[in-house]
Formats: structure tokens, sequence, C-alpha cells
């Protein structure tokens, strides 16, 4: 078997958990090409690997000999032009959350996509390939408790970054629910509303920490979200689902529990990245193989788009305060 080579846009922490993945729990890949604006850490990170180029213009490591893939790392906004680029090339993607930062960048690279008449890019939306999620999605698509009704969702940070804003609550955060929504009751998200209670006194100030997301769904469900990404305790993501016939539950004691001197307990997650440390392995597993076929393997670009204006209707109806309904474009037929 052949080793795809991949170039890797972004070595912050995203890129720098990818960058630790390939070639190490993930076979049949190895990084060939790495992009930064830091020109000493690139320098530095493609220096531990085993012949990689250093780049800080991310179109200079694409276009590098021996690049057949391109991982996506960088902050949001400097992802539509890394995908446009990488599509130019005819090479397959795995972009982190968002896909682009809204709805119109979205859909310039679904139509450079749809030009090349095939699906290249997939988005980091790395639930879809979590255990737990995934034995959900089968009990929801067996019909094993009935027609869903509401879906009630807890997602949990113990503090947030110093640059995090009260947008990022819902596009870097929710943005997760509104995917994992989405693909569990294979229904697009119609409407949001999002209620703010009194800020928490741990939340930094100016940041509107926690809220309430509302989302109402074509098929007739409701998801709450409680996002509350500084809750001080630990990184927690749980989901319920509500049917006519019965319930289901994810994300509960998921770590081993244990009893000593007359006291029970266990532990909780602090980092996103320990909580789906396997739905990472497993979406770059899959996408390496995905890829060197020249395909996907996850979630595409049209949920990239969905998620961006769930988003964007998400945003307006926090800032107003009022239910707003989201605008979508009707599906592309090579999305389907």
């Amino acid at each position: 078997m052949s080793t795809l080579g991949i170039a890797v846009i972004g070595t912050g922490k995203m890129g720098a958990d990818h960058l630790r993945r390939i070639g190490r729990t993930v076979g049949g890949a190895r990084v060939v090409a790495v992009a930064d604006p830091d020109g000493d850490r690139v320098k530095a990170v493609a220096g531990a690997l085993d012949g990689a180029s250093a780049h800080t213009d991310p179109a200079a490591a694409i276009a590098a000999p021996g690049v057949e893939a391109v991982l996506i790392a960088s902050p949001g906004p400097a992802h539509e032009e890394a995908i446009l680029r990488a599509l130019e090339r005819g090479l397959p993607v795995l972009c982190e959350k968002p896909l682009t930062p809204d709805p119109a960048g979205a859909l310039r690279v679904m139509e450079a996509e749809q030009r090349l008449g095939r699906r290249l890019v997939q988005v980091g939306f790395m639930r879809r390939h979590d255990a737990e999620y995934e034995r959900l999605k089968e009990l929801l698509d067996a019909g094993a408790i009935g027609r869903p009704l509401f879906l009630h969702c807890r997602h949990r940070n113990a503090a947030s970054p110093s640059f995090f804003t009260s947008d990022m609550l819902i596009s870097d955060s929710v943005v997760h629910e509104v995917d994992a929504a989405r693909w569990l009751l294979g229904q697009e998200v119609t409407a949001v509303s999002v209620l703010s209670p009194t800020p928490s006194s741990t939340a930094p100030e100016g940041l509107g920490d926690p809220r309430l997301v509302l989302l109402e769904t074509s098929g007739g469900a409701v998801v709450d979200v409680e996002i509350f990404v500084n809750c001080g305790f630990g990184y927690e993501v749980r989901c319920e689902a509500v049917g006519e016939s019965g319930s289901a539950s994810i994300g509960d004691q998921r770590a081993m529990v244990v009893r000593s001197a007359g006291r029970w307990g266990g532990e909780i997650p602090q980092d996103f990245t320990v909580r789906f440390a396997d739905a990472y392995d497993r979406q770059l597993r899959r996408w390496v193989a995905a890829a060197a076929r020249g395909g996907v393997a996850g979630p595409d670009a049209w949920d990239g788009y969905a998620a961006a204006a769930v988003s964007e209707a998400g945003l307006t109806a926090a800032r107003e305060g009022v239910r707003t309904s989201v605008d979508m474009v009707e599906r592309p037929a090579l999305y389907r």
C-alpha cells in the first residue's frame, strides 16, 4: 500500500494534535509539507519530521512535491483560500471547523467542488466518528425510540481561552451540536433562538456565558443546547434523545468510577482532545483511506455550509434577542 503524502496547514493546538497522529496512531500517511505564518515554529515542526518541507505560505505547502492531500487546521478566516488552492490541484481536503466563517464562503467552496464534479472536502466535525454518537445514530435510524421529539444537549468547558468571544459561543462551540443534531436526526435546522441568563461570575468580563440555544428542525423536533464554557470543573458533552416511545442518553459516566474509604468518584476530562481522542483517531484513519481513493469519509462541504448558515442565524438571534429563521440555498445534486 502506498503512503499518502499530506500537507498540514496550521501548527497550533489542532494542527499539532493531527501531526502527532499522522504516522503514529494513523497508518498509511506521512506529512510531507507543513505551513504556518510563524516561520521559526514551522521550521522547528518540520525539522522534527522525516523529510517534511516548511512554509509560511499555505499555497506553497499545498504545491510542494509529494502532496496528495491537505489537512487544514489554521484559523477559520484562512480556510477558504487554502481549500480553493487545494481544489485547484484536485486534492482531497480535511478542514477543521468551520469550513468557512460565513455561508457565502462555504457556497464558493461548494461551487468549486461542483465545477470538479466530485466531493473532495471533508469537515472536521469529529463527533460523527465518536463511538457513542455512532450508536445513538444507529438507534435513531432504526426507530428504536420512535420519532425523535427532543435532543437535550449539554456542552461545557472548564474555562474559555483569553481570545474567546460571545459570538464564538455559537460559531465555535454550539456549531458542534448543530452538526450533530442535523446528522442524528437527518433533518435541517430551520430556526434558532438564544436565551441568555445573567452571565456567570466565572465568565471573563464581556463574555455572555452561559447561554441556552434552541434549534427547530425541518422534521418538527426541538434541540436545546446548554453552552457553558467556564463551568470550572471540566469538559462535558452530553446528549439525550427523547422519542415518542423512549429515550437514549450518551456522555454519562464515561470514566472509571472508584469506590474507596467510604467515598466514590471519577475523573472528568479537562479537554476535548481527551474526551474525543478516539473519535479524532477514527476520523483521521477514515479520511486517509478515503483520500487515497480521492474521496471523503464524513461531513462534506454541504454540511459545512449548513453549519455556517445556522451559526449566522444563531448570531443574529443572540444579538437581537429574536427567533431567527435559517436562510439556506437548495441542496445541490452533488451533495444529495
